[in-house]
C-alpha cells in the first residue's frame, strides 16, 4: 500500500488495537457478572477447549484473563442453557449459538476435517453407530462414561472405547450436540433436541456466504489483520486472502494501515477506527497485566504472536519432558501491551499452594518497581482465584525472585 492517505502505525499501536479487540485493553472495572462470560466469548468469536488442569482448564483461564475472578460454573451454565455450542472451529471450541450456521456446512460434509472425523471408523461401524443413535433417541442423553470398557482402563485418545468413537463420529457429522458438561465430561444428545429451532432447508446459508462471514468475524476478533493471519482463526482453507480483505476495505469494513517493519498489507476493523490515532501516539495503550492460557487467541497462532509481540511461543505439554525448554503448561505473561515472560505453573489444590515451577522473563525486559508490582499482583490474583492463595516460586532469575517474593524491587 503506497497511498499517502494510509496511516503508518508503530508496532505498539497494532498491539494495542489487537488487545482492545480481544478484551485485554483495560482491567475489569467491576466484579464480573454471568453475562460477561458470554460477551467475552462473543468478542473472541470462539473459546478453545482443552482438558489439561494443572491450573484451571484453558477455557476458564482465558475468561479469567479478561474478566478477573468469576465462578467457573457460569461457562457450564451458558452451555447447558443453549447460549453456546461445541464444535470444531479453530479447534474444539465453545461458540455462541447464533454462529451455528458458520459451522453447519462442516458437519454436513466433514470430508476435509482430517482426524477430527473418523471416516473409516464411520464406514466400518455404521450399523453400530446407527444403533447408538437410536438408543439416544429412545432413552435420552448419554456420556461416554455410561458405557463400560470391556478390556479395562483406556490409555489415551488412541485407545477410546468403541462407544466413545461412535459418539465422536455422530458429533462430527452434527447428528449429536453437547447438551451440557458434567465435571467437564460431555453429555451428548440429539441435535434436534438441543437445537429444536434449526432447519437446514430453511436456515442454512450458502457456503460462500459462510466463508465471508467467518472472515468478518475473524477481522473483528483480531482487530488488526493481515492476509497471512486470517485462515488460522476458523481453520479456513490456507491460501492468500488479500483480495477478500481489500474487498472488505472497499466496503468500509476494514481500514487500510501500514505497520512499521511489516511489508504485508494490514487492516484495522472499522469498530476500532476511532482508536487508531490515540493508539498511534501512545495516548491509548493496554494497562492489563495477567497470565494467559497456552490456548488463548492472543498466542495460539505462533507466527502472529511473533509478528505482533516478538514472542516465540510453542505449547510444550505435548512435547517429551526432556525436550521442553520452558515447562509442561507454560502461561505467557501479558503486561501493559507486551508479552514479558512465561511461567510454568501448577495449582496444588489440596494444599492451597500455587506453584511457579519456573519463571522466565523475555530478553530485553528490564526489572522495574512498576513491572514487578504488576506481576506480583497478577500472579496473586490468579492464585487466589484458583483457591490456592499461597504463592510459591521455585525458580526465577535471582533479581526477579527477590522482587516478587519480598514485595520490594530495585530499579535495574
Amino acid at each position: 500500500m503506497t497511498d499517502a492517505r494510509v496511516k503508518t502505525l508503530p508496532l505498539s499501536a497494532a498491539r494495542t488495537l489487537h488487545l482492545a479487540a480481544q478484551g485485554l485493553l483495560t482491567p475489569p472495572r467491576r466484579k464480573a457478572v454471568k453475562a460477561d462470560v458470554l460477551d467475552a466469548i462473543r468478542r473472541m468469536a470462539q473459546l478453545q477447549i482443552d482438558t489439561i488442569h494443572v491450573v484451571a482448564r484453558s477455557p476458564y483461564l482465558v475468561l479469567f484473563s479478561r474478566l478477573g475472578a468469576y465462578p467457573q460454573q457460569w461457562l457450564d451454565e451458558h452451555l447447558a442453557e443453549g447460549k453456546l455450542f461445541e464444535y470444531w472451529s479453530h479447534e474444539a471450541c465453545f461458540v455462541p449459538i447464533e454462529d451455528y450456521a458458520l459451522l453447519r456446512h462442516r458437519m454436513l460434509d466433514p470430508s476435509d476435517m482430517g482426524w477430527k472425523y473418523a471416516a473409516e471408523w464411520h464406514k466400518k461401524h455404521r450399523k453400530d453407530i446407527e444403533t447408538l443413535l437410536a438408543h439416544i433417541r429412545a432413552t435420552g442423553p448419554v456420556r461416554s462414561a455410561d458405557f463400560a470398557r470391556e478390556a479395562g482402563t483406556g490409555n489415551g485418545w488412541w485407545d477410546w472405547k468403541p462407544e466413545k468413537r461412535h459418539l465422536e463420529v455422530l458429533f462430527a457429522i452434527g447428528q449429536l450436540m453437547v447438551a451440557e458438561r458434567r465435571n467437564f465430561h460431555r453429555v451428548y444428545d440429539l441435535t434436534e433436541r438441543v437445537l429444536p429451532g434449526w432447519d437446514d432447508a430453511r436456515d442454512l446459508p450458502p457456503r460462500e456466504a459462510v466463508a465471508e462471514e467467518a472472515l468478518r468475524r475473524t477481522c473483528r476478533a483480531l482487530g488488526v489483520v493481515r492476509a497471512d493471519w486470517v485462515a488460522d482463526y476458523y481453520r479456513l482453507p490456507r491460501r492468500p486472502y488479500r483480495d477478500e480483505l481489500r474487498t472488505l476495505a472497499d466496503r468500509g469494513e476494514l481500514i487500510p494501515v501500514q505497520v512499521e517493519g511489516w511489508k504485508q498489507d494490514t487492516f484495522v476493523h472499522r469498530e476500532f477506527a476511532p482508536m487508531i490515532d490515540d493508539a498511534a501516539t501512545g495516548k491509548l495503550a493496554s494497562t492489563v497485566t495477567t497470565v494467559l492460557s497456552p490456548f488463548d487467541p492472543v498466542v495460539w497462532d505462533r507466527k502472529r504472536a511473533a509478528a505482533l509481540f516478538d514472542f516465540d511461543y510453542a505449547i510444550e505439554c505435548y512435547t517429551p519432558a526432556a525436550k521442553r525448554k520452558y515447562g509442561y503448561f507454560v502461561l505467557p505473561i501479558l503486561s501493559r501491551g507486551r508479552l514479558v515472560g512465561r511461567v510454568d505453573a501448577k495449582a496444588h489444590r489440596s494444599t492451597g499452594v500455587f506453584e511457579l515451577k519456573s519463571l522466565h522473563i523475555e530478553p530485553g525486559v528490564r526489572l522495574s518497581a512498576r513491572l514487578a508490582g504488576d506481576l506480583r499482583r497478577a500472579l496473586q490474583r490468579c492464585a487466589d482465584w484458583h483457591g490456592t492463595p499461597q504463592l510459591e516460586i521455585a525458580s526465577a532469575p535471582p533479581e526477579w525472585l527477590e522482587a516478587l517474593s519480598v514485595g520490594s524491587t530495585t530499579e535495574a
